[in-house]
């Protein structure tokens, strides 16, 4: 598995997320596909918001 890049919030940079899995978040006219994870460096909670299937 490739891996997934997200946004650190507290890192305030691009890192490689953690422990990444795929979830389901509610949105914008229904379900909307998530990655979620952790920062590599801080462990701080990481999302990464996907495309339509």
């Amino acid at each position: 598995m490739d891996p997934v890049i997200g946004y650190c919030v507290k890192c305030k940079d691009k890192r490689e997320m953690k422990d990444a899995n795929e979830v389901s978040m509610p949105g914008k006219g229904g379900e909307r596909r998530a990655m979620k994870g952790v920062c590599g460096v801080c462990g701080t909670g990481m999302y990464k918001i996907l495309g339509k299937k």
